[in-house]
């Protein structure tokens, strides 16, 4: 997130000043130093483009690993003295095996 708030006024203020030179070329008939401007400008936003959906294609992916492998939750439920055992089997109040990989809450 850093990279990208950081990466894209960069990439903002660049293109806007490329486009301006190549105006200002323009104006002076230096065609070819404009058209040199209008490419760098587009290859600069393609390059852009194509930084900031392979970055957040690769933190979805990483989070849904994440998530698929993290997200483990038991809930255990304090047995009362008042509830008969037939009714704490029903309840789901008996002792459950824990993995390694889940979190008691």
């Amino acid at each position: 997130m850093v990279c990208f708030l950081f990466i894209t006024p960069l990439a903002t203020i660049s293109g806007w000043l490329c486009l301006r030179g190549a105006v200002d070329h323009l104006h002076f008939s230096s065609r070819l130093e404009a058209v040199g401007l209008i490419a760098l400008t587009v290859a600069l936003f393609t390059i852009y483009l194509f930084w900031t959906l392979v970055s957040f294609r690769y933190h979805c992916r990483l989070y849904n690993e994440w998530r698929r492998t993290n997200q483990r939750v038991i809930l255990l439920i304090p047995k009362s003295v008042n509830v008969p055992s037939n009714q704490q089997s029903l309840l789901g109040l008996h002792s459950v095996k824990r993995n390694s990989k889940e979190t008691i809450v």
